[in-house]
């Protein structure tokens, strides 16, 4: 496993619905890639005036980020696929 440094979250992909309201099936070559994840490491934090600001995020949440954030980086490690993403870009913590 790897941890992330400074204010990153390594992140899994959550499968969104394959099928609509409506009840339309979507194929999978037509998905969009899922903007929902689960928290697997966090780093310890920025440090802002000499302090470190603690992350927001833990392991083990279900988070939503954002679709086409600028800092996520998709990474493999030991054949299982990530997702490395600055903290400001997870828009909220779901419940």
């Amino acid at each position: 496993m790897m941890k992330p440094l400074h204010n990153y979250v390594l992140l899994t992909r959550l499968n969104e619905e394959s099928k609509t309201a409506g009840g339309i099936i979507i194929p999978d070559n037509a998905k969009e890639k899922p903007s929902r994840g689960r928290v697997v490491a966090v780093g310890d934090g920025v440090y802002e005036h000499g302090a470190r600001v603690p992350m927001t995020v833990k392991v083990g949440d279900a988070v939503l980020f954002a679709k086409w954030a600028s800092s996520a980086n998709e990474v493999k490690i030991d054949g299982t696929d990530y997702v490395l993403i600055k903290e400001s870009d997870i828009l909220g913590i779901l419940e």
